[in-house]
């Protein structure tokens, strides 16, 4: 892939769970190519810290939260980065929330493992709203914006798990479904106005979370680490190894530069031959 350096230089980009592992490595990448950042964590210090790293903009909110998208707006209508772009302090319509991003990245997720009968209600509820509800909102909020100027741009982290199920991960692999069919219904609606919607699908990336639960299972099951990936965690897969955040940023990278204009209503699997089974 090319370096795409300053191809989306005057581009807001949004993403959230940004502050660690594959949100940070897109805010990273999306920023090395010109774009302007709006950090979305869960906490505070970690967007702050990663925004202060870009130049970009934190904004702390919990996407599970009835007023998330209220809080988005107004934290970045308090930035400086506001005094650069109106658009953002504009009233917006009665009832209606209004955000400006010119590109998308549906990033924020959590996992909980449990059997069907003992999974609790108010997780499952709560995997949705973070994983399905959150992003169909940010969308709505933005697409009014991104149609006007024909360009825009959603990237939605998916899963292989949006492709392909596991046991004791009913929330995740609904999410993960939901995700891949919003994703093309947004495809469909924004294709005339220059809009894109993409999901990227990766497998086990390493990140804090994944690391964490290696070494976990590898105290549990009385194995090295490196056996957990293989025989456990990855036996469905053809390549044995755990994938960088970087290499799911370089994907997110290339659907919003120019090469990647013509890439839609897709899913990107990028699970080393997992779902070629």
């Amino acid at each position: 892939m090319t370096s795409m350096n300053g191809d989306l230089a005057g581009r807001t980009a949004l993403v959230t769970g940004a502050g660690s592992g594959i949100g940070r490595a897109c805010a990273r990448r999306l920023a090395a190519a010109g774009a302007h950042v709006v950090v979305v964590d869960l906490h505070a210090e970690s967007a702050e810290k990663v925004a202060a790293e870009l130049g970009g903009t934190p904004v702390t909110v919990d996407l599970s939260d009835p007023g998330f998208m209220a809080a988005i707006r107004d934290q970045v209508a308090r930035s400086p980065y506001a005094q650069e772009s109106a658009d953002w302090t504009a009233p917006s319509p009665p009832d209606e929330v209004r955000i400006f991003p010119d590109i998308i990245v549906n990033n924020a997720g959590f996992q909980h493992v449990a059997p069907i009968e003992e999974f609790p209600l108010e997780v499952f509820a709560r995997i949705l709203k973070v994983m399905v509800e959150a992003p169909f909102q940010l969308v709505r909020a933005a697409l009014p914006h991104m149609k006007e100027q024909g360009w825009g741009r959603v990237v939605n982290i998916s899963s292989v798990h949006g492709l392909r199920a596991s046991p004791y991960k009913s929330a995740y692999v609904t999410a993960k479904h939901a995700l891949e069919g919003l994703s093309k219904v947004i495809a469909l609606e924004g294709a005339s106005f220059g809009v894109t919607s993409t999901c990227v699908s990766p497998a086990y990336v390493r990140t804090p979370l994944v690391e964490a639960q290696i070494a976990a299972q590898a105290e549990s099951h009385g194995i090295d680490p490196a056996e957990v990936v293989e025989q456990i965690m990855l036996q469905p897969a053809a390549i044995k190894r755990l994938i960088e955040p970087e290499e799911v940023a370089e994907m997110v990278a290339y659907l919003c530069s120019p090469q990647g204009s013509f890439i839609t209503g897709v899913s990107i699997p990028l699970d080393g031959g997992w779902s070629a089974r």
